[in-house]
């Protein structure tokens, strides 16, 4: 099912339709579930079917999930300059009227999450970062790498952009399934959305935002991550009050694909712990 919604009355009739697709602010949304709401964010190179499998288990477990194709992603539209990620993540949440949502971000994804828990902490009940950073702009080299991609992408093309990324974000456990999808979906990439995804990463370093965090948080990480690494992790973790910590076994930085159901299960019981 594939629509367009911009009236709240209409979000509402879509969102109980199990399994949609929506579309608010030029971004789409696949919906899935009933209960709590769950808003889901993919890495640089991913899309909304990253998430996919994570997202069923929580739906299946009791919670309304959303997953966004990104601006330029998926089915998303292109977007014609600088995003405002955060903050459209917010006016999206705004939209859905759904109250307070549990936000997951993976990787980028995570950094917007992070950004939007700081700009409005009541429209958050709770964080989950997942194999994330603090953004490129921690130190001026990641910054320049994070920008160098832009034109890595235009000369080489989507499919030799992945060929030569995606096998890193997976743990030397993965199966080929798994590997054959995660670099299926970075081999779908858009110059325009990957262009302002990079820009945002590379402007972007949350360290002096992470300790006035307000939201109870949950910091995942696959212990053979070698993108992020485990380390950036318990940097989050330990600069975010009361956060917890915890590594997937046999996971890389694509753990969200790898292990969706040790992922789940971390995320299901740390949810409990908020009641």
């Amino acid at each position: 099912m594939r629509q367009t919604m911009q009236q709240p009355t209409e979000v509402a009739t879509a969102i109980r339709n199990l399994d949609s697709r929506i579309s608010l602010h030029g971004v789409s949304l696949v919906v899935r579930g009933e209960g709590a709401p769950v808003f889901l964010m993919h890495g640089i190179g991913g899309n909304a079917s990253s998430c996919g499998a994570l997202a069923q288990l929580l739906s299946e477990a009791g919670h309304r999930t959303f997953c966004w194709d990104a601006p330029g992603y998926g089915e998303s539209a292109d977007p014609r300059g600088p995003v405002d990620h955060s903050g459209l993540v917010l006016q999206i949440l705004a939209s859905l009227a759904v109250g307070p949502a549990h936000l997951i971000g993976t990787s980028w994804g995570g950094v917007i999450a992070t950004k939007a828990a700081a700009q409005a902490p009541d429209a958050v009940r709770s964080l989950v970062l997942a194999d994330s950073t603090r953004g490129s702009a921690v130190t001026g080299d990641s910054a320049d790498r994070m920008l160098a991609r832009i034109p890595e992408l235009a000369a080489m093309g989507p499919e030799a952009f992945a060929g030569r990324r995606a096998s890193r974000l997976l743990s030397p456990a993965a199966d080929a399934v798994t590997a054959a999808a995660v670099r299926s979906e970075m081999a779908a990439v858009r110059l325009p959305g990957y262009t302002a995804a990079a820009t945002m990463m590379a402007a972007t370093d949350t360290s002096d935002v992470l300790p006035s965090l307000q939201v109870p948080s949950l910091v995942l990480v696959g212990e053979d991550d070698v993108v992020t690494g485990v380390a950036e992790s318990r940097v989050l973790a330990e600069s975010i009050p009361n956060a917890s910590l915890e590594v997937i076994p046999r996971a890389g930085h694509a753990a969200v694909q790898e292990k969706p159901a040790e992922m789940a299960s971390s995320i299901l019981e740390f949810w409990k712990g908020l009641s």
